[in-house]
């Protein structure tokens, strides 16, 4: 089966990693994109092989978290083809098999795997991604894993023959490796092995990024071009950074905006005026942005989760923590509380952590329950629910988090004493929150409402904060107009959208992934005693935003705002709560000045 004629319009950037996983590619591949970006170029990623917390897109793919890394930082679209593994590449060869489409030739690794994943990569590469709707320029290709593990084996070879076929000048690839300290020396033979260990594989890296805990001494570098047989300003270090959205600058101060030029003769491409100006101003906003929080104000979150000892579960939350906490000109302190510690139990078991726990969660400045499964620490949850309701302390509860305040709430407001989730107990009398009737019980798997939905905000939210912020970024909001009376505006990068008028609620669209969901019975007798469903469903039978009123940030929201949130636009339900418990929430909503941090610069949610 004959690999299809590629018109070479699309240029390469392959990032591939050794010596140790969990190196840092993501985050590189990232800021390669976004220096990519600054100069004008559209830019694409694909991640081979997955690993880590599951991020969801708008088609409710189910994939690799580095995908969230690209959509953060390029503040692009993806789709679930745009995430390659094993498993799809295997299948979709068994299934042309069957097919009859390799005419009963026996099918190989070798050329028929490799072969597929070429056709692949060529045909994701040209899918539109950004406000353009036009094909990218540049395709960065993270491959997971590090060379030389066996399943990465048949990916190496079909990236060996990518690169050969795309041609000169049309395929740079980026090599990963670390540089220890062992004794206050910095140690190149890990480097060097890894480089011979990739070019043994068929592939000769352009650029060397060396991940180390300190800048590289010159004499590192210059043994290194030496062993790796590399110019010295190929060898690129990437140091220990207070943060990650430091890294663009990094790699920026050592050239490599012009090595790409160079190996991919990008000034040889026709990039529109507005792009390149487009591509100034990201990068102005972005040194801005990431530059000031060093010297910011400290904003304490408290996170109540299930997961907490792997603060990779909670990846997007903390990411869009960061940007929100940015966009507030505040430096953010995540405080990791395993929800199980505030229990009763605890008290009894371990009363030193249960006194500690509830210490550290009497003294942050907002309380933050994000989603999980299952029983396990939820009556935690319940308590923190509880206190951040009764003390005034900002909260923002997520998928989980959300029905754990209706719990609370039913329990202690409303004199339901046994409120109780289906999913905690299946057969309990006042069950406040269900199993939604079109997901199978049987099949966990599968059996999420997953992806971009709509939700529309209800007549009785105009005293809603949240929505306030949403209309205040209705230039770049994610949701769709209401029916009818809308106005045209454009957005920050130039992409013309609908806004609803003031006389028309706003309808946003937001990710999911969920099985559970409040249920509708309960739902007149929370609004008689103050909680309020302010955003619903399109049918107005599923609850999609909670808010209470006389709180200065108690918010709930049954989708998944971190999906949608960037570096450079924050997402609403993030940038609220963060503005709350930083106490800029009321300058932030403007009372009409439309300003975005406490100090007062800037427009709201602006890039």
């Amino acid at each position: 089966m004959a690999l299809p004629p590629d018109d070479m319009k699309t240029k390469y950037l392959l990032v591939s990693g050794g010596v140790i996983s969990g190196i840092g590619k993501g985050v590189i591949a990232s800021s390669l994109g976004v220096l990519l970006k600054t100069i004008g170029l559209k830019v694409t990623a694909i991640k081979i092989d997955p690993h880590g917390e599951c991020f969801v897109l708008d088609d409710g793919g189910e994939v690799d978290l580095d995908l969230g890394n690209y959509e953060r930082y390029l503040n692009i679209t993806l789709t679930r083809e745009h995430n390659i593994t094993t498993g799809k590449i295997y299948q979709r060869v068994i299934e042309q098999e069957r097919n009859g489409e390799y005419a009963g030739h026996t099918v190989q690794i070798v050329p028929h795997l490799t072969d597929e994943l070429q056709r692949w990569i060529q045909r994701v590469s040209k899918i539109p991604v950004d406000s353009t709707h036009e094909r990218p320029d540049v395709c960065i290709i993270e491959l997971g894993g590090t060379v030389g593990d066996i399943e990465s084996g048949p990916f190496i070879e079909a990236l060996r023959c990518l690169r050969r076929r795309a041609g000169q000048n049309n395929f740079l690839h980026c090599h990963v490796s670390l540089v220890p300290v062992i004794n206050e020396e910095q140690k190149t033979k890990p480097t060097q092995a890894a480089i011979k260990e990739v070019r043994s594989a068929g592939l000769s890296p352009d650029i060397i990024a060396c991940r180390c805990s300190h800048e590289l001494a010159k004499s590192t570098i210059d043994k290194l071009a030496m062993w790796c047989q590399v110019e010295p300003e190929q060898v690129i270090a990437v140091h220990d950074v207070p943060s990650t959205y430091h890294v663009p600058l990094i790699l920026e101060s050592q050239g490599l905006i012009q090595i790409l030029k160079d190996v991919l003769r990008l000034d040889a491409l026709s990039i529109a005026p507005s792009l390149v100006q487009s591509g100034a101003k990201t990068w102005l906003h972005w040194k801005n942005l990431t530059t000031t929080q060093d010297t910011a104000k400290t904003v304490k979150i408290c996170l109540v989760g299930k997961y907490t000892a792997l603060h990779d579960s909670y990846l997007s939350v903390r990411k869009s923590l960061e940007h929100a906490s940015m966009r507030c000109g505040r430096k953010l302190e995540i405080i990791w509380l395993e929800s199980d510690r505030l229990e009763p139990a605890m008290e009894e078991k371990s009363p030193g952590s249960f006194h500690e726990a509830w210490h550290l969660l009497c003294t942050a400045s907002g309380i933050l329950v994000p989603g999980g499964f299952g029983l396990r620490g939820t009556e935690g949850m319940v308590a923190a629910a509880n206190w951040a309701r009764k003390k005034k302390v900002p909260y923002l509860g997520i998928c989980l988090g959300m029905q754990i305040a209706v719990i609370e709430f039913c329990r202690d407001v409303c004199s339901i004493k046994d409120a109780q989730s289906e999913e905690m107990a299946e057969h309990a009398e006042h069950r406040v929150v269900i199993n939604m009737p079109e997901v199978s019980r049987m099949i966990t798997g599968a059996g999420m409402r997953l992806g971009l939905r709509n939700t529309v905000f209800q007549e009785n939210s105009g005293f809603s904060k949240l929505r306030a912020l949403y209309e205040a970024q209705a230039p770049q909001i994610h949701g769709l107009p209401a029916a009818s009376d809308t106005t045209t505006v454009a957005t920050a990068d130039g992409e013309p959208t609908s806004k609803p008028s003031s006389s028309s609620p706003p309808i946003i669209s937001e990710r999911h992934r969920h099985r559970y969901e409040v249920n509708p019975k309960y739902v007149e007798t929370m609004a008689a005693h103050g909680l309020d469903f302010i955003g619903k469903d399109e049918s107005g039978e599923r609850m999609e935003i909670m808010e209470l009123r006389d709180h200065p940030w108690f918010v709930g929201v049954q989708y998944h705002p971190e999906y949608l949130s960037r570096v450079l636009r924050p997402s609403m339900p993030y940038f609220g709560f963060v503005a709350a418990a930083a106490g800029c929430l009321d300058q932030i909503m403007g009372k009409a000045t439309g300003t975005v941090n406490g100090n007062g610069n800037g427009p709201v949610n602006g890039v």
